[in-house]
């Protein structure tokens, strides 16, 4: 495995080995909601880890599945049209694949890699505890 993913598996779950955590078992306790419903719940607190969303616009920031992470966001111009930006990490052994609208491709390094796996960390934090109601760094289920 690649020296940049086990630096975000790390990250998120704080062991490499136990990147199983990402999974939502199948006795969850909100599982009468559906896979969509939680990846909205939890796009929620994505959506504020990067400050207040700004009057007029929607913004997403969550997992889609073990190895892509979606941020999207739209807003109304000054034309009063529909303005939106999509980009799409991808987590591959090589590093983080940044795939962004006009076909611009590129590894996230530097600043960009930094901010990247620390909004990861604090969203895998927030939805494991305000979500799953459960610690992130023991396991244990908060009573």
């Amino acid at each position: 495995m690649g020296n940049i993913l086990q630096k975000a598996l790390s990250l998120l779950t704080g062991d490499p080995d136990q990147a199983d955590l990402l999974h939502i078992p199948k006795n969850r306790p909100l599982k009468s909601l559906t896979e969509r419903d939680l990846i909205r719940l939890e796009s929620e607190i994505g959506s504020k880890l990067f400050g207040a969303v700004p009057e007029g616009h929607r913004r997403e920031f969550f997992n889609l599945d073990e190895r892509t992470w979606i941020w999207h966001e739209e807003w109304i111009n000054e034309k009063r049209k529909l303005q939106t930006s999509t980009i799409r990490y991808e987590v591959h052994d090589k590093g983080i694949f940044k795939v962004q609208e006009g076909a611009r491709y590129s590894y996230l390094d530097g600043d960009e890699l930094q901010h990247f796996m620390l909004a990861v960390k604090l969203y895998y934090e927030q939805v494991a505890r305000q979500i799953y109601g459960f610690d992130p760094d023991t396991g244990a289920k908060l009573v």
